[in-house]
C-alpha cells in the first residue's frame, strides 16, 4: 500500500515540509507521538515528528540530512509505508502557563502540534520559542508556531533576528522577568536540552522533552534508542518519546546519538555519487 504525497515544499535551505495521505493514522494521532516512514520496501525506517494531522493527512517537517531524506526530496511521490501513530502523546489537559521550546526540525514540528492542541484547552496560556540558525533560515510565517500560540519568540544562533543564541537565552530572560511558567515542553538538539534541563531543575519546573533522535526500528526491537532515566534503562520509542529532562542522562544519550555516523556517511557518499541511477546506493 502506497501513501500518496500531496505536498512538498522547502522551509529553508535544508528543511522541507511533506504532506502525506494517511487517514487512519491522522485520525488517531496525538501531539508528542511520531510515525515511521519507509520510502521503499528495502529502505530504512525513519522516525518522524508530526506537525499537524487533519483532513486525513499528516504534515511533517523533514531535514535533508541522510541518504533517505535526500532521496525523498529528490522526487519520491509516495511512501511505501507509514506506520503509527507510535509512542505516548502528551496528556491534553490544563497545565496553566506553558512554555514550548524547539531548536531543530523535529522539535519545530512538535512545537506546533503541542501549541495547537493545548492552546485549545481553556486555562492554558501558551508561549512558544523557536530557534533558527539565522534570519535567512526562519521558516515561512504560516509554518511557525506563532499561529497557534498566545505569545511567540524567535531566537537566532547568529543573533540576526530576535534574541541571540538558543531558546535557553529566552528562557533565562523570562525567568529573570518573573514570567510565570508552570510546565515546559521541548525538543530538538540534545546539547540544548541538556543545558536547559539544569535550569529547569534549579527552578523546579515540571517538563517533558522529546528524545526521539536515536531511533532506528521504532518498535522496541532494536534497542538503539535506549536511555537512562533516573538510572533505569528505558526505550524512547515505546516508553517515550517524552521524558522529564531532569531525569535523563544526557551525556550517555549524546554518546549514543553518534553511533551510526560512519554508516550514515557511507550511505550519503554512495547516494551523492550515484543518485540511484546505477542501483549501488539502494544497498
Amino acid at each position: 500500500m502506497a501513501f500518496k504525497i500531496t505536498k512538498m515544499i522547502d522551509l529553508d535551505s535544508i528543511d522541507f515540509l511533506v504532506d502525506v495521505e494517511a487517514p487512519e493514522i491522522a485520525e488517531r494521532f496525538h501531539p508528542g507521538q511520531f510515525v515511521m516512514l519507509m520510502t521503499r520496501k528495502e529502505g530504512e525506517r525513519i522516525p518522524m515528528s508530526v506537525m499537524k494531522a487533519e483532513d486525513g493527512k499528516l504534515s511533517m517537517f523533514i531535514r535533508k540530512l541522510g541518504k533517505t531524506s535526500k532521496e525523498l526530496r529528490d522526487g519520491i511521490e509516495a511512501f511505501e509505508n507509514v506506520i503509527g501513530p507510535l509512542g505516548h502523546g502528551v496528556e491534553e489537559k490544563v497545565y496553566g502557563n506553558i512554555l514550548v521550546l524547539s531548536d531543530a526540525v523535529c522539535g519545530h514540528a512538535e512545537n506546533y502540534a503541542i501549541c495547537d492542541a493545548l492552546g485549545k484547552i481553556e486555562g492554558n496560556t501558551i508561549t512558544s520559542v523557536q530557534t533558527f540558525p539565522s534570519k535567512a533560515e526562519i521558516y515561512p510565517d504560516e509554518y511557525l508556531a506563532k499561529n497557534v500560540a498566545d505569545r511567540h519568540f524567535i531566537t537566532t544562533e547568529d543573533g540576526s533576528f530576535g534574541d541571540a543564541g538558543s531558546y535557553v537565552t529566552t528562557l533565562k530572560r523570562l525567568l529573570k522577568n518573573d514570567v510565570p511558567i508552570d510546565f515546559v515542553f521541548g525538543g530538538g538538539k540534545l546539547p540544548t536540552m541538556k543545558a536547559v534541563s539544569t535550569i529547569l531543575a534549579i527552578n523546579n519546573i515540571d517538563n517533558l522533552f522529546t528524545t526521539r533522535q536515536m531511533m532506528v526500528d521504532g518498535s522496541g526491537m532494536c534497542g538503539a534508542c535506549r536511555l537512562y532515566i533516573d538510572g533505569e534503562m528505558k526505550l524512547a520509542c515505546v516508553d517515550g518519546p517524552m521524558f522529564d529532562s531532569r531525569k535523563v542522562n544526557w551525556t550517555r544519550a549524546m554518546k549514543r546519538y553518534g553511533m551510526f555516523k560512519k554508516e550514515e556517511k557511507i550511505a550519503n557518499e554512495y547516494y551523492e555519487a550515484h543518485k540511484g541511477g546505477c542501483g549501488q546506493c539502494q544497498k
